[in-house]
């Protein structure tokens, strides 16, 4: 693949939302795994971990599990009501309506060990940054292979409740969801900052 390949692959990606009800086939999901753990990662330690959800009943238990803490955390902030079911049946709907789920772990079994906060977070940091990456493999590839993803973030706000529902090893930390389908149709124009807003040459 050329630098120009590469280049429009990486623009032309969006956040999919919306997807048709073709089920992925297993072989195309391995692939996107396979390319994901080609992610760089601090001591190459690669600690990422994926959980695949297909099933409709493991999609609706976990969407309902998140709404039920996403409802419960926005009316203790005294949201409207009106306005948190919104929300709610929007993530929900998002979840369950993707043909395939990923949720992105990472565990700190293979990390380093430290006695120091400092570099204890430092290690935990090292692990989410290889982790982010491979999520970022993972959907570039899906991608390049005609198939729409979205990143959502919400299991950073209810780890808990997502470890329980799934039943996942106790190690493994959610870090985020990405949604997989066939697009039912575009992502939203996409923008991006100057690169003189973001970028100094010192």
């Amino acid at each position: 693949m050329s630098s120009l390949e590469i280049n429009c692959l990486i623009r032309t990606r969006r956040s999919i939302r919306f997807y048709a009800e073709e089920r992925i086939p297993n072989k195309r999901l391995e692939n996107l795994l396979k390319a994901a753990i080609w992610a760089p990662s601090a001591h190459n330690r690669q600690p990422w971990r994926f959980a695949v959800l297909q099933s409709m009943d493991h999609k609706q238990r976990l969407a309902s599990a998140m709404g039920n803490r996403l409802r419960s955390d926005r009316l203790a902030d005294g949201d409207l009501p009106e306005v948190v079911d919104k929300d709610v049946n929007r993530s929900y709907s998002r979840i369950t309506k993707a043909p395939a789920v990923v949720v992105i772990c990472l565990t700190m079994a293979d990390m380093d060990k430290y006695p120091d906060t400092r570099r204890s977070q430092a290690e935990h940091t090292m692990a989410v940054q290889g982790t982010a990456m491979a999520a970022q493999n993972l959907m570039l590839a899906a991608h390049a292979e005609g198939l729409g993803t979205c990143w959502i973030c919400a299991p950073l706000f209810c780890p808990e409740t997502v470890s329980e529902t799934l039943g996942l090893p106790v190690d493994w930390n959610p870090q985020g969801i990405v949604t997989l389908g066939f697009p039912e149709q575009d992502g939203k124009p996409a923008t991006r900052r100057p690169l003189s807003d973001v970028a100094i040459w010192p």
